[in-house]
Parts: C-alpha cells; structure tokens; sequence
C-alpha cells in the first residue's frame, strides 16, 4: 500500500456501515426504527414492523417507557435456493423508548397497517398548548 498524508484507515470501515440495513439485531431481537412525534392532543410513536401478525405484537407502557415487542415468520423459505444476498430475517423484534412524562398512558391505542405500527399516546390536561391572553398596562 502506497503511504499518502490524506489516508484514513476507516474509510473503508464507514462504506461497509451504509451498506448495512437500517434494522438493528441484539440479543433480544431486531430493534426496528422509530418515529416518534407530537400532534396537539397526543404523541404518536411509528415503527415498520414487516412480516409481522398483528395478533403476535405486544404493546406495553409502563412508568413512561413504550416496550414493543413481537415476532415476524418468514415461511416460504426454501434451502435449496442459491443466494447472492439474503437480509430478510424472521425472528424476535423488541423496541424500547422513553416517552414524554406527561402523557395519559392507560388511554393509548395502537393500529397496525400496511406493515406499520402506530401507537397514540393521548397528553394529559396540562401539557396541551393552552393560550393566556395578558394585559398589558402602561407604568407611569
């Protein structure tokens, strides 16, 4: 290898991660991404949750952390197939995230289309934006 001032051994380590799924995988399972945003009345938590039954999915909330957890089946998959490349994986999922503290956790919902999960945390009374008209007097 020819020496160069400009060289940075990991450049090649920083091609080889972009080439790499956005999904992650521990021990507990694949942690899939998440969106988590805040509408007027609720905060609302997206995830992709391909191949996964509905039915196997469990949504949980308890002292302000989201647990998500489920499984997704591959089963059409054939031994005899030659692959080139194989990501598709089948498996645990299990996603954990903190949420806002002032949300009304026994009032959430979750709904499952398209291979999206959306959980709907309604706020509690006093986080929803609330406009105070003040006076303002002139001092003298």
């Amino acid at each position: 290898m020819k020496w160069s001032p400009f060289y940075d051994p990991f450049d090649k380590m920083d091609e080889m991660f972009k080439d790499l799924p956005s999904v992650s995988l521990t021990k507990q399972g694949l942690i899939p991404p998440i969106d988590m945003y805040d509408t007027k009345d609720a905060v609302v938590v997206e995830t992709t949750l391909p191949g996964a039954d509905p039915k196997k999915v469990s949504v949980e909330i308890e002292n302000g952390i989201l647990t998500i957890k489920g499984s997704s089946e591959r089963k059409t998959e054939v031994d005899e197939k030659d692959y080139y490349r194989k990501e598709i994986r089948a498996g645990q999922v299990f996603r954990q995230v903190s949420l806002p503290a002032r949300i009304e956790e026994g009032e959430a919902q979750a709904t499952f289309e398209n291979g999206i999960l959306r959980v709907t945390i309604p706020k509690t009374p006093e986080a929803k934006a609330k406009s105070v008209k003040i006076d303002v007097k002139k001092v003298e």
